[in-house]
């Protein structure tokens, strides 16, 4: 059997570029910020087109791709920047973004005020999550099945994983495999799942996620090792940046070794306006980098030179 590592990754919502593209940029920003850490991983993981995949989901749930070329630019400048600007960290800590935290988080806490203070692409999350929460002809399952089938053959093949889950895409990581150890009871085993931008701490989630009705600890997955958890500094999913406090019990009932939540700066900017939200920002992170390079560390046979 193959014991080559394997990083899967879930992107969240909005239309993403064609998968192939997509796929070569998330790689790009992943070894860049690898490559800062240690070069011989970077180029271990660059040699094999197999040691990552994503999970296109977006494309059945739009209709449509986003034209990469509107995120180009913005791609190389975070990929050349080595880390965050202090006008990027102050910029991350606004007053403003601090505010808008807290008014998301009371709407969390009170939902009869969400229509009073969402903003327009707050309105649109609440569509598209409601959408995938009731699982509208059987998207949501859909969804779960295209993560369902590579988790399933690289089991297999005995590779150990690292599953890489953006915003929603932690949503539907932690329901997939929550299914395939509670439902489906087929073994896959999770080195280290890293979630990022996760909105998985907001209550909202929380009441709907599957498993959340459940008594014990079948209300959680039963296959991940480790789970750490990064929240970029005024990202406005992340309105709960930390999951331990939520997600303790998996300890307590000794279904993960670690829930580890640790705070980034996302530098990421769109035609100048910054977005501590940006899968591409996560990825480039020193602070994933070094994630990455420890998994990787820990499961290859012999440490940056599996290819």
């Amino acid at each position: 059997m193959s014991r080559q590592p394997l990083i899967i990754y879930v992107p969240g919502l909005l239309p993403k570029p064609e998968a192939t593209t997509h796929r070569e940029v998330l790689l790009r920003c992943l070894l860049a910020g690898v490559q800062r850490v240690d070069a011989k991983i970077a180029s271990a993981i660059a040699a094999n087109a197999e040691h990552f995949d994503i999970v296109s989901w977006t494309y059945d749930f739009y209709g449509e791709h986003r034209d990469f070329a509107l995120d180009a630019a913005a791609v190389e400048a975070v990929i050349a920047q080595a880390g965050p600007t202090a006008r990027d960290l102050a910029e991350s800590m606004s007053t403003k973004r601090r505010a808008l935290r807290w008014l998301f988080r009371l709407g969390d806490l009170l939902p009869f005020l969400i229509p009073h203070i969402a903003t327009e692409r707050m309105a649109l999350h609440l569509r598209d999550l409601r959408r995938y929460v009731q699982n509208r002809n059987g998207i949501a399952q859909n969804i779960r099945q295209q993560l369902k089938l590579p988790l399933r053959a690289a089991q297999l093949s005995g590779r150990p994983m690292l599953l890489i889950a953006h915003s929603m895409g932690s949503v539907i990581a932690f329901e997939t495999l929550w299914q395939l150890s509670r439902v489906d009871r087929h073994e896959v085993d999770i080195h280290t799942l890293l979630t990022m931008g996760s909105p998985l701490g907001q209550h909202y989630i929380q009441k709907r996620i599957k498993g959340h009705d459940a008594i014990g600890p079948v209300r959680y997955p039963g296959n991940i090792q480790r789970w750490i958890n990064l929240a970029a500094i005024g990202d406005l999913t992340t309105i709960d940046p930390t999951l331990r406090n939520d997600f303790g019990a998996m300890l307590d009932y000794k279904l993960v070794e670690c829930i580890d939540d640790r705070p980034v700066c996302n530098w990421f900017r769109l035609d100048g306006e910054l977005n501590p939200h940006s899968e591409f920002g996560y990825l480039v992170n020193e602070v994933t980098a070094n994630i990455v390079v420890d998994w990787w560390r820990a499961v290859s046979p012999a440490p940056g030179l599996a290819g």
